[in-house]
């Protein structure tokens, strides 16, 4: 058995006004049924034009103490060390002289959110800052407070104290398709307010480490320094901010992802309200069900969340779910793969009652559940022995 594929190649020429970003999807050419539907390309220039003064470059400076390095004990170059006359006679016996401190720069982007002028950008490009520069459109420069960060879902939330500052419109990631068009503005390598553009390729990413954002990927150049900034759909609305890329370079290669907007206000709003962010729990560590796992366990196709480990004094615990029981839905959403459950238990609210609905020999049960809060990764207590890290790499 074979399976042909076929090419198609269209060429097609057309002769048109420039079409605005918004109005891009009204222009589309007419297509057979079940074939891909041909649209002029947008113009994003009013998009840019009324959107980029909301976009911010951020700048910080750190002081990167450093002391004095031995070359000689335990820690440093042996005295028998053929390089060790070498580097007394430059350095000194005690290394080189040390300086009070080393001023340390990281660049990003951010885009203001409210009249207030509170900045949204990510937790990693303001972190370990001693000192935070923000810079708008119009060359003006404004010292931010942070007001909050959460590493867990790398946004961070400044304050400046600014005037006659203009805000993003918020949207909505949930009703992005994949295809979309969507534009991206930001100060990558430090070259400021540059737009690019794409599509999305790809929603509700899991990415290694990052168990409660599900990315949305694009294929929008982003660089270093675009860190933090607003990725727009053709409307003008913010349904992203840029975090991470994948490169094997350090540079762009046609990977690209970002927070959906949600999870991104969420978290601003906690930050302003108190300082931080609490995240529902369930305490059980889960793996994907492989084709393997679905026959053993008589599912017709893969699906759900398998637990391996129930962490005790968890809710999970006290509600009495069971290592090798799959997880198909949290509060009435399907749970596809194990990446799915995360994300959903993190943005339930702490202490509110929980349905999940569990595959259990055989048997689909559902059993309520009061969610605690996510604990400090140092607090959670993992029982060894019992599981394999690599098979179980997600925390509910």
């Amino acid at each position: 058995m074979h399976t042909s594929f076929v090419l198609l190649l269209v060429a097609i020429s057309v002769i048109a006004a420039p079409v605005s970003a918004a109005n891009a999807a009204k222009a589309a050419l007419p297509a057979a049924p079940g074939t891909a539907v041909v649209y002029a390309l947008p113009d994003f220039t009013v998009l840019v034009e009324k959107n980029g003064p909301a976009v911010v470059n951020i700048s910080t400076k750190q002081s990167l103490l450093s002391g004095p390095q031995q070359f000689g004990g335990d820690e440093g170059l042996s005295e028998d060390s053929p390089l060790y006359d070498f580097f007394r006679r430059f350095f000194g016996e005690d290394g080189p002289i040390p300086e009070d401190s080393d001023p340390g720069r990281s660049l990003g982007s951010g885009f203001i959110v409210s009249a207030d002028c509170y900045v949204l950008t990510n937790s990693h490009v303001v972190e370990a800052a001693d000192e935070i520069i923000v810079r708008t459109s119009d060359r003006r420069e404004f010292v931010a407070q942070i007001i909050g960060a959460d590493e867990r879902s790398d946004i961070a939330l400044l304050k400046i104290d600014g005037s006659d500052l203009p805000g993003v419109r918020i949207g909505s990631a949930a009703e992005l398709k994949v295809g979309e068009w969507v534009l991206a503005i930001g100060s990558p390598f430090g070259f400021e307010h540059s737009a690019t553009a794409g599509i999305v390729s790809a929603k509700g990413r899991s990415l290694p480490a990052e168990n409660y954002v599900p990315f949305i990927q694009t294929d929008v150049a982003i660089n270093p320094g675009n860190s933090g900034g607003p990725l727009f759909n053709l409307d003008g609305e913010v349904i992203g901010v840029n975090s991470q890329i994948y490169s094997r370079t350090g540079g762009f290669m046609g990977l690209s992802f970002a927070i959906p907007i949600e999870v991104a206000m969420d978290v601003v709003e906690q930050l302003k309200e108190k300082g931080r962010v609490s995240r529902g729990w369930l305490g059980v560590l889960i793996q994907d069900v492989t084709r393997e796992l679905a026959e053993t366990f008589g599912l017709r196709h893969p699906r759900g969340a398998l637990v391996a480990q129930v962490l005790p004094g968890s809710p999970a615990e006290a509600a009495g779910v069971r290592a090798g029981d799959i997880i198909l839905s949290f509060n009435g959403k399907e749970v596809a793969t194990s990446s799915n459950l995360p994300p959903l238990v993190g943005v339930a609210k702490v202490g509110s009652e929980a349905k999940v609905q569990l595959l259990r020999a055989g048997e689909v049960i559902e059993i309520p559940l009061m969610l605690a809060e996510l604990p400090e990764d140092d607090e959670i207590v993992v029982v060894p022995g019992q599981i394999e890290p690599a098979a179980a790499n997600r925390l509910g």
